[in-house]
């Protein structure tokens, strides 16, 4: 008899998105939403995660006896790991990788459109006023980017191709870095943040950076600063954030992330204007299904064959260990 085909379950947030380009694999894929995965699992040997946000898994566990492998189309595994997940031997691997260069673009878009003043050009367009003023210059400028991993290290890349002075902030300071000059510890970014422009927050939410950009480090931030959160919303504290950017103790803010999403529309902070708001969208380009996608494929061969894979996740530490993730 021909051996039978391992089966992968496939949690989509709908029944009709799904993952392109899984044709040629040779595996038996079980299509289903958050209500089926139950089902789905039930002898199971792999798990894809389309719909990476979701938390039907924890629920859905006692099903998954036969699992041996969870991927996670994101790079942050947060909305993953449960106990029970964490003391298995399942492995879980992530999309490290993908998001690194359109992150990279988002935080150098998000950089120049506060230097040079985009917010009021647009609002003044819209009033169809003529208004002369000066902009400031990016090249100079100081970004602190929290999170050295490949996601910050990319930010820091382009940062400083594009003439920023950069340094990083992580789990252990480090004096002399490729990419960022300097690392300093991020448990003493209140006594650092001084020296930046830019605070960036692209770090992966665990136990140590929840919560890490509190009102002691936003008062400790130079007046006209800015923040910028491609990471995680809980990484900040977001009534001290709202407070510092109503009385404008800092410059403002382009947020991506929140701890709520969507951000209910009658949160107070759509009304700041010294605030951008994006949809979680910082990753997003054309094509990100894609190469999601074939990421995928490339790393399920790798586990059919038996051989190591790809982004292997620490599920202690909840990162892919030495490069961090979204």
């Amino acid at each position: 008899m021909p051996a039978t085909r391992p089966v992968v379950a496939v949690l989509c947030e709908k029944a009709d998105d799904r993952p392109p380009g899984l044709q040629n694999l040779d595996v038996d894929f079980r299509f289903c939403a958050a209500d089926g995965l139950g089902s789905a699992l039930r002898g199971a040997r792999a798990l894809l995660l389309w719909d990476y946000f979701s938390g039907a898994l924890r629920a859905a566990w006692p099903a998954a006896s036969d699992l041996e492998w969870i991927h996670i189309t994101a790079a942050g595994v947060d909305t993953l790991l449960f106990d029970e997940l964490r003391n298995s031997e399942v492995v879980v691997t992530n999309a490290r990788g993908v998001f690194d260069r359109p992150l990279a673009e988002y935080v150098l878009g998000a950089v120049i459109l506060h230097a040079k003043d985009s917010r009021t050009s647009f609002e003044l367009q819209r009033r169809r006023q003529w208004r002369h003023r000066e902009t400031r210059s990016i090249t100079g400028a100081t970004a602190l980017v929290v999170g050295t991993g490949g996601i910050g290290r990319e930010i820091a890349k382009l940062l400083r191709a594009a003439g920023l002075i950069v340094r990083g902030a992580g789990r252990r300071a480090v004096a002399q870095d490729p990419d960022f000059g300097e690392i300093i510890c991020s448990a003493e970014l209140s006594a650092a943040v001084g020296w930046c422009d830019y605070l960036i927050l692209a770090a992966p939410l665990t136990d140590e950076t929840r919560g890490l950009v509190d009102a002691e480090v936003l008062a400790a931030m130079k007046p006209d600063a800015h923040l910028v959160n491609i990471a995680r919303g809980p990484m900040v504290d977001e009534d001290a954030l709202l407070q510092a950017l109503a009385q404008n103790q800092i410059g403002g803010a382009t947020l991506d992330v929140f701890d709520t999403e969507p951000l209910p529309p009658e949160h107070p902070l759509w009304d700041l204007p010294n605030v951008t708001i994006t949809a979680h969208m910082s990753a997003d380009v054309t094509g990100w299904r894609e190469g999601l996608a074939a990421q995928f494929a490339a790393n399920a061969r790798r586990w059919l064959a038996g051989e190591p894979m790809h982004n292997v996740v620490d599920k202690q530490l909840g990162y892919v260990p030495g490069v961090g993730g979204r």
